[in-house]
């Protein structure tokens, strides 16, 4: 959920016309709108972004992203960009009170892992993050506030303290900002315990972020949940088993307190080439109806599931849900020969059902059988703007890129296990792209960027 400039007109499949505003430049150009700030005081990386989401109310856009990546897990810190504007100008900087690194230093190592939310009903906006002892263990799960709209931000509040063994990963967070439900207000956190087997964790807070309670949740191994919140306040998390082959969905009707899981289906991934990081993480998000749309990177569709797709289920009650279908981004079809992978699914809640406008943000290779040192990375972007009954042509936001352009770390050059794509209150469309460029003297190139997609 993110944006920048000059204009590329493409037809949309069916009705409506999209204008994507590409910026302009070999690699796509334009400004990032957050960089790493950090020096040689902080022995990571330097110049390199990882890893960002966004989230949108309103006028206002808050992303986050890890700023200055370790090569064996996290940064020196998270960083946020926001904009008041609907994208037209950001702000930018880093949370305060995490890392030892900050102006204004935390307790921890390393931070990881952010994830963006707004609590309407308490005028908050949260960012919550992982946080990094010594070891580069996940020691706390922690909630960053501001009250200021997203321009500056709080020391953290603890969301949980690591303890007896246990390693936190993968925090994602929400609110429940629907002033009808029951539960208008409430925020809800979600992670799992790497120490034990990725353990489901979840709590709650019912004031803004300040106080949180862990619920009681069924014991199983999860990874990459992405907590979504109906108009009902009913809660839905897709998330992965521990070994992301299966995708599947938690849910409570009781504000949290309770939780029960249902298999959504298989996941078949074929390991993407070029020594890239990726996954077959989930991404989700609601319409204006609460109709949920999950997308993630398989290759069910590909004879010999010779190379990833993004492909895309639907729910309108998180137990029962549609059969999985192809978002049809390689322009040579079921025969083409583009890698597809890692997407971010936004979703425009102004609108609901067969008028529901979907963006995804992805990156891809233009041929899978590639090397790392041949694969051409790009950012790309496919809309629909009637609930994904079809699709536009694939846009390209950013590239061709080279793989080592990008923080080398234990699994593979990374860009983020994760991206993001928002919707801001002018219907435009915000895709969180790190975009590279090379190297050079002084160390990496690599930012967060903003390209929009508009409908009109």
């Amino acid at each position: 959920m993110t944006p920048r400039r000059p204009t590329l007109t493409l037809a949309l499949a069916a009705m409506a016309v999209l204008v994507a505003s590409a910026v302009a430049g070999a690699n796509g150009g334009g400004n990032p709108i957050l960089v790493d700030p950090f020096g040689p005081s902080c022995p990571a990386q330097h110049k390199t972004v990882v890893e960002p989401d966004t989230y949108s109310a309103g006028s206002t856009i808050v992303a986050a992203a890890q700023t200055g990546r370790f090569f064996d897990g996290g940064a020196c810190d998270n960083g946020f960009a926001t904009s008041t504007t609907n994208g037209a100008s950001w702000t930018s900087g880093v949370l305060p009170g995490i890392t030892i690194y900050t102006p204004t230093p935390g307790p921890y190592a390393r931070a990881s892992d952010p994830a963006v939310a707004y609590d309407a009903k308490h005028n908050v906006w949260l960012i919550s993050s992982l946080a990094l002892d010594a070891n580069v263990n996940g020691a706390a799960v922690l909630a960053s506030r501001s009250t200021t709209g997203g321009v500056s931000w709080t020391n953290p509040v603890t969301i949980a303290t690591a303890a007896n063994g246990q390693n936190f990963d993968k925090p994602w967070i929400v609110c429940d900002d629907t002033a009808t439900s029951p539960f208008y207000g409430s925020c809800y956190a979600q992670w799992d315990d790497f120490g034990h087997g990725n353990q489901l964790k979840i709590a709650y807070s019912r004031d803004g972020g300040v106080v949180w309670t862990l619920a009681s949740t069924p014991n199983i191994g999860v990874i990459g949940g992405q907590p979504l919140v109906q108009p009902s306040g009913k809660i839905i998390i897709p998330i992965d088993n521990a070994s992301e082959t299966v995708l599947g969905a938690l849910v409570s009707t009781n504000g949290g307190a309770g939780w029960t899981f249902v298999t959504i289906t298989s996941i078949t991934a074929k390991v993407d080439p070029g020594g890239i990081r990726s996954g077959p993480l989930p991404s989700a998000e609601i319409d204006g109806a609460g109709k949920v749309f999950v997308t993630w990177e398989d290759c069910r569709f590909r004879s010999g599931c010779s190379t990833n797709d993004l492909v895309y289920v639907t729910s309108t009650n998180g137990t029962s849900w549609s059969p999985v279908q192809r978002i049809p981004a390689d322009p040579g079809g079921v025969n083409g020969t583009q890698d597809t992978f890692v997407p971010g699914i936004g979703v425009d809640k102004a609108t609901k059902g067969s008028t529901a406008h979907v963006s995804v943000t992805y990156y891809y290779f233009p041929n899978v059988n590639c090397t790392e040192a041949t694969c051409q990375l790009f950012a790309g972007s496919i809309s629909s703007s009637n609930g994904g009954s079809s699709w536009s042509p694939q846009v390209t936001l950013r590239g061709p890129m080279l793989v080592d352009w990008f923080p080398n770390t234990t699994q593979g050059r990374m860009f983020g296990d994760y991206i993001s794509t928002s919707f801001a209150g002018n219907g435009t469309s915000h895709g969180a792209v790190i975009g590279a460029n090379a190297p050079t003297s002084s160390g990496f190139d690599v930012a967060l960027y903003d390209p929009p997609v508009r409908f009109r």
